[in-house]
């Protein structure tokens, strides 16, 4: 699959900071993205030049095979996670302000404005001014004003901020139709139970530098510690404990660690020559993305 985003070597100072610090990366086009990473990683400055807000000092930014240049923007939609709509303006004025200035005709803009926020209910709020919105009503007329123009690629930083269970699963259904529909999504969030369900590859900065990245299932293999839980009804043997590295144990559940030269199917053939023993779940325990996020971060 060919790359949308090529982020080659890049650089970026404020001063004597060095908030990216020779980033590569390589997002492939109609992927989900995640770009996790702590407050102060290098995050927003590595957004930033995607967008084109600022420059790299050093490095390049490839987008479509071409060098990252003016035109673009104009293919990328950004919901930032601090929110940048002009209180005082009307939402139906705002939206089509907004999306001609994406490149898009005052027609084109008006039909694509209807359609959106008839699907997202707030056809009601044409004449209403962003001030007079909820916090989640904001959030779905920042989000109309992301996708408005078709981007190409859409970044996402924390898009489910300030929405109710309700809505967050409504915002979280068009994310995975566009996606559906071809659009490469760059997702940024600190939830990494939103990026477990969400992403297909991650990369994890720290300190301006990519310290981990794959994808998502790979990540979470690449740190397991061979941790195995067993389900069961009945009873186990008494020596259990004696054969296999037993970390927890419940009346209905076990939780064991292989040891060198032991394979899962080895408790498996213990407890099934048990007659007492009725197995009822078996699965291999991985570790979460906050766990491995957590680790890494750390040091």
């Amino acid at each position: 699959m060919a790359n949308l985003l090529d982020i080659r070597s890049v650089i970026k100072t404020y001063g004597d900071y060095k908030a990216v610090n020779n980033v590569s990366l390589s997002i492939p086009e109609g992927c989900i993205f995640g770009l996790l990473g702590p407050n102060g990683a290098g995050k927003t400055s590595l957004i930033r030049m995607i967008t084109t807000i600022t420059r790299p000092d050093g490095g390049e930014i490839w987008f479509n095979g071409e060098k990252l240049n003016s035109r673009h923007p104009e293919q990328i939609g950004y919901m930032p996670e601090e929110r940048g709509l002009y209180k005082k303006m009307k939402v139906g004025e705002q939206l089509l302000y907004l999306a001609q200035l994406k490149g898009m005709s005052y027609n084109d803009a008006r039909t694509a404005v209807k359609y959106w926020i008839e699907r997202l209910d707030i056809a009601d709020w044409w004449g209403k001014t962003v001030e007079e919105l909820s916090k989640g009503m904001s959030q779905k007329l920042q989000f109309i004003a992301t996708v408005i123009h078709k981007p190409r690629l859409l970044i996402l930083d924390e898009p489910f901020s300030g929405l109710d269970p309700v809505n967050a699963n409504l915002i979280k259904d068009e994310i995975y139709e566009l996606h559906r529909q071809g659009t490469t999504i760059l997702f940024s969030t600190h939830r990494m139970e939103q990026v477990e369900e969400i992403c297909d590859s991650i990369v994890l900065i720290n300190k301006g530098q990519n310290i981990l990245e794959g994808e998502v299932s790979e990540v979470k293999n690449r740190f397991k510690e061979n941790l195995f839980s067993v389900e069961f009804k009945g009873s186990v043997p008494e020596n259990i404990a004696t054969q296999f590295n037993i970390m927890a144990q419940t009346d209905r559940k076990l939780t064991f660690k292989l040891n060198e030269g032991q394979s899962s199917n080895d408790i498996l053939r213990a407890l099934l020559n048990h007659q007492a023993t009725q197995i009822t779940a078996f699965n291999e325990i991985l570790p979460s993305l906050n766990e491995i996020f957590i680790r890494q971060v750390q040091g």
